[in-house]
């Protein structure tokens, strides 16, 4: 199946079968999963054909053009862009055929269980602990800055299953029954006024050792895949010419020619050009990850998305004057998706404060892509080869 013609003609004779018009949303998108129509890429029977990745594109126009419903992916992000290319890449059959139909569909909402209040931008320094109990796994400790966690069924886990050896090697990797007892979501008010972040409170949960992804121990290069996937959903999504925050300043310039001055007209045209390239950047990322799984190029991306979302709000901000200090509604909510452009200048202001903490702090994406990019020197890491338990904390 690496034909577009042929794929285009699969799609049409699915839609005929299941036109949209008459066929209920979830029973379309189940249906669609079963074609091979949701991820052309994936292997048959999971969704996909076996066919390039670039052949998506062929089948999401015909299904956009017949009015088709989609599986909201801003809500389901975290499943569709981190669980579900590790769990193709590290999971058995049996996780395979298990979690990846519902979590296309949007059925279960998937969660990120990584961050912790000590392990940060030093993830591989986590302490929340996973003792083994027959075909069970004990799991104690905290995670924070989760997103989705108050609608999600399942989560991604990693926890520390050996602390007798250096801190990326005794890591393992779960899949968390979000309902399971012990465990405890709480929100975390945000500057913006909304919780879409979360702290959990694991307390014995127990998860079976049919959940664990990949061997024991071996954790630390599973949540690879996962950060690498998780840097690309975030910088390197898809988006037309002044598409995401870009967009709004430049509407503003356009309709209010009373706000512009010489000196921001200077600025925006910098930050216009930016954002284009950035989006032109993107594409060219997509088109690289035809050939396998994403690498450490993503955390550029990651990068350039966070400086230029502050930099334009900031610029809105300025460009709006008085209008720009303005916030709507400092409601605490708990919303399903962030929506940068569905909101007014401050919103967007404040809360791209946190798109440098996100995915990875800007920090620690400089080192990955001036160790791994750049293939400079490393930084000195005199923890590389001491055991977890005896780190200093």
């Amino acid at each position: 199946m690496t034909d577009a013609a042929e794929l285009r003609r699969r799609t049409r004779e699915f839609l005929a079968a299941h036109p949209p018009a008459t066929t209920g949303r979830l029973e379309f998108l189940r249906a669609r999963f079963d074609a091979g129509l949701a991820w052309v890429h994936f292997p048959e029977g999971l969704g996909g054909l076996g066919a390039p990745r670039s052949l998506q594109a062929v089948v999401d126009a015909e299904l956009e053009a017949a009015g088709a419903p989609d599986n909201d992916p801003r809500r389901i992000g975290i499943g569709l862009g981190m669980a579900a290319p590790t769990i193709l890449q590290y999971g058995t059959e049996e996780q395979k055929k298990r979690f990846l139909k519902p979590l296309w569909t949007g059925e279960e909402v998937w969660c990120q269980l990584f961050s912790e209040p000590g392990a940060g931008s030093d993830l591989a320094a986590l302490g929340t602990r996973a003792v083994r109990e027959g075909d069970h796994w004990v799991v104690n400790g905290q995670k924070v800055w989760t997103s989705s966690a108050h609608l999600a069924r399942w989560a991604i886990l990693i926890a520390r299953t050996d602390p007798d050896v250096p801190k990326h090697r005794g890591i393992t990797y779960f899949l968390c029954d979000m309902t399971d007892p012990g465990v405890e979501v709480r929100p975390l008010r945000q500057i913006t006024g909304e919780a879409e972040f979360n702290e959990v409170f694991l307390t014995d949960v127990r998860i079976p050792d049919a959940h664990r992804l990949g061997e024991a121990g071996d954790g630390w290069r599973v949540a690879q895949t996962t950060l690498n996937n998780e840097r690309v959903a975030i910088g390197g999504m898809r988006l037309p010419r002044e598409g995401g925050m870009i967009g709004p300043v430049a509407k503003t310039w356009r309709e209010r020619p009373e706000l512009r001055t010489h000196d921001l007209h200077q600025r925006l045209l910098t930050l216009w050009v930016e954002a284009e390239v950035a989006r032109l950047a993107g594409e060219r990322l997509r088109q690289q990850l035809v050939a396998g799984q994403p690498g450490p190029e993503g955390a550029g991306m990651k990068l350039g998305f966070a400086r230029l979302n502050q930099a334009i709000s900031g610029l809105e901000v300025e460009l709006l004057g008085e209008e720009g200090l303005r916030y709507d509604d400092w409601t605490m909510r708990r919303p399903e998706h962030v929506d940068f452009t569905g909101r007014e200048a401050g919103y967007r202001y404040l809360r791209s404060k946190g798109n440098s903490i996100e995915g990875g702090t800007s920090e620690v994406l400089l080192n990955i892509v001036a160790e791994r990019v750049l293939g400079l020197p490393a930084e000195p890491r005199t923890d590389k080869d001491v055991a977890w338990k005896d780190l200093a904390r």
